[in-house]
This record gives C-alpha cells, sequence and structure tokens, in this order.
C-alpha cells in the first residue's frame, strides 16, 4: 500500500464522551470499512473499552498523555499524535451520513488543511454579548490582522482537520501555539472568561493557517459539502440518522440565519427575506459528516450515542461475538506501517 490514510479521534473524562467516540466510529463504518481508526484516550476509557471488547472498534488505541487532555493541548499538538501518513483528526460528536471516499480524493492536494470559511465573521472569537458592537466599531479584528501582519483571517472548524505532511503540521500547530501565548495582544476573547471549562482552539489555526498561506476546505459546497451542523429544523433523519438530509439554501447571508437561535425569528426572516430574487433558493443535501457543534441542538446525538452503546455492549454481552461494524481486520502490513511511525 503506498499511502495510509486513516481517522484520528480523541477523547478523556466522562464515560459520556467516549460513548460519542465509539457512536461515531460506528457510524463511520456503514460507509468506510476499509480505513483505519486511532483513538486517544485516558486510561480509564481504555479500560472501559476493553472490558465491554469495543476497543476492537479501533485499529490504534493509545493513553492521551495528562497535558494533552484538553480541545488546545490536543489540537496544537497534532504531529505528536498522527499515527497515519494521512489522518482525517475529527470530533466525536460526529455522525458520518455517505462514503466519504470523494472527500479524501480531495483532500489528497493538502498539505494540512481544516473545514472552514475563507473569511471569518465578527463573531468568530470575539465577544458573544453587547460586546460585539465595540469591537465592531473599534475595528479590532483589522487591527489584530495588522499587529500580525495576516491580510485575511478565516474561520477555522477544527471538528475536521486534515494532515499530510508532517513539516507542513509541526509548523502550522507550533504558530498557533504562538497566537494562543500571545492572546492578549489580539481581539480575541478567552473562553474561560466566559465560564467554559475549555479554551478554544480555532482562532489561533486560522492565524496560523493565514500566517502560513494554506487554503481551507470550505465546508459549504452545496451536495458535496464535507460536513454540515446539526441544527433542529435544517435536518431531516430517521432515528438512527442512516437517512439524512440538510436544508441548504444556496444564498450564504439567507443559510447563516440557521445560527439564531429563536426558532420563531429564524423562521420569520427566512420566510421574508428568501422572497427577494435570488435569495430563496434552497437544496436538500447530504454531507459527508453532520457536526453537532451547538450545544443546543446536540440531545438527538447524545441520545444516539447511548443507543449505539447499550446496543454494541449488549451484543457483546448476549452473543459473545463481534460488535456491529467492527469486523474489519487491518492487513498486517499496514499494521507494521503504523508501528514504524509509531
Amino acid at each position: 500500500m503506498d499511502t495510509l490514510e486513516g481517522y484520528v479521534l480523541h477523547t478523556y473524562g466522562s464515560e459520556r464522551y467516549l460513548r460519542h467516540a465509539v457512536a461515531s466510529v460506528h457510524t463511520l463504518r456503514r460507509h468506510d470499512l476499509k480505513r483505519p481508526v486511532a483513538l486517544y484516550a485516558d486510561e480509564s476509557q481504555i479500560a472501559r473499552l476493553k472490558e465491554t471488547g469495543l476497543d476492537r472498534l479501533f485499529e490504534v488505541l493509545e493513553v492521551l498523555p495528562p497535558a494533552n487532555r484538553s480541545i488546545v493541548g490536543f489540537k496544537h499538538h497534532l504531529s505528536s499524535f498522527k499515527p497515519f501518513e494521512k489522518c482525517l483528526f475529527v470530533d466525536s460528536d460526529i455522525v458520518w451520513c455517505r462514503n466519504p471516499d470523494p472527500m479524501w480524493r480531495k483532500l489528497q492536494a493538502y498539505p494540512f488543511t481544516a473545514t472552514g470559511l475563507e473569511k471569518a465573521d465578527a463573531w468568530f472569537g470575539g465577544p458573544k454579548g453587547l460586546g460585539i458592537i465595540l469591537d465592531r466599531l473599534l475595528d479590532r479584528r483589522r487591527r489584530t490582522m495588522k499587529r500580525f501582519d495576516l491580510t485575511y483571517l478565516p474561520r477555522i472548524q477544527a471538528g475536521v482537520i486534515y494532515a499530510s505532511d508532517n513539516d507542513t503540521t509541526s509548523h502550522v500547530t507550533a504558530k498557533a501555539r504562538e497566537f494562543l501565548s500571545r492572546r492578549s495582544e489580539t481581539h480575541f476573547r478567552s473562553r474561560l472568561d466566559e465560564g467554559r471549562s475549555e479554551e478554544s482552539c480555532e482562532w489561533s489555526i486560522a492565524m496560523a493557517m493565514s500566517s502560513s498561506d494554506l487554503p481551507i476546505i470550505h465546508w459549504f459546497q452545496g451536495q458535496d459539502s464535507p460536513q454540515m451542523d446539526y441544527i433542529e429544523g435544517y435536518v431531516e433523519h430517521d432515528t438512527d440518522f442512516m437517512d439524512v438530509r440538510c436544508l441548504y439554501y444556496t444564498d450564504a447571508f439567507i443559510h447563516g440565519l440557521r445560527g439564531l437561535p429563536n426558532a420563531t425569528l429564524r423562521k420569520f426572516l427566512v420566510e421574508v427575506l428568501s422572497k427577494l430574487p435570488g435569495r430563496g433558493d434552497y437544496m436538500w443535501v447530504t454531507p459527508y459528516a453532520l457536526h453537532f457543534g451547538w450545544m443546543r441542538h446536540k440531545q438527538p446525538f447524545f441520545d444516539l450515542s447511548d443507543r449505539i452503546w447499550e446496543a454494541l455492549v449488549e451484543e457483546r454481552e448476549v452473543k459473545g461475538g463481534p460488535v456491529i461494524g467492527d469486523g474489519f481486520d487491518v492487513p498486517s502490513e499496514i499494521m507494521e506501517s503504523i508501528g514504524e511511525q509509531n
């Protein structure tokens, strides 16, 4: 095998996060039975996997060091967790909806990339309340870009990151760590100050990719979108997310209204503004991955991951056979290659 492609996930802490990773891989195996999956997890989660027999879902299972058990701890050090020649680092709150082969073929052109948008909006890394108004009036975004000699600032969605070239991966993540250490010189806000338990990695990776002149993978590509967000009212699906369709407005502004928290206001604005010429075009698309990144829209994924976990564990306990979707035997030459890279 000339190249080795594989998926990389990480998890730590509560068992519920482990359940998310198992559920995500289970949905992946509906569509991809040939690429291996690596999981970096804490000791208790690995022990739990082995106890239930679900460790067979992962071809690489390694302990995630304590220093890397955070968002920036992992995603700012991706070069240290790259067991395959070409890695797709994906969050565990993702449901796979279709065969990802075409996406992998597209990714081969990149040494390092992530899904996102070429231009970040004012909310990206900024205050989430009325403070955004002052940021806009003072044009702090432009000040940050000028200070760090950036000509553009992309919007990175770090739930899907692709890395093939080791040197580029090391360079980008090192730059991201540097930008994070200089946050006080930027307009970006610490998510810790908002009461969150972890710092965001996205704006620092965005700055690193901009300074390195690396292109992003646009996450809105119509019928070929690499990923889309799960938002109630915008996704049609069955109970097990076997058949998924997402409402996709071709007008970027109309499509952007999906993020409004008030469903009634959102519906009203979409109905009114979509009546303008050329603004109401839409399609139903099936992305490669459905990402449950919005906290207020995560419950369907929580329910799905619990159902999948319980079904797989029960099948192990009752039948003692392989779990659904784990019948994936990695060829010996691939495992030897993985060992050499580690």
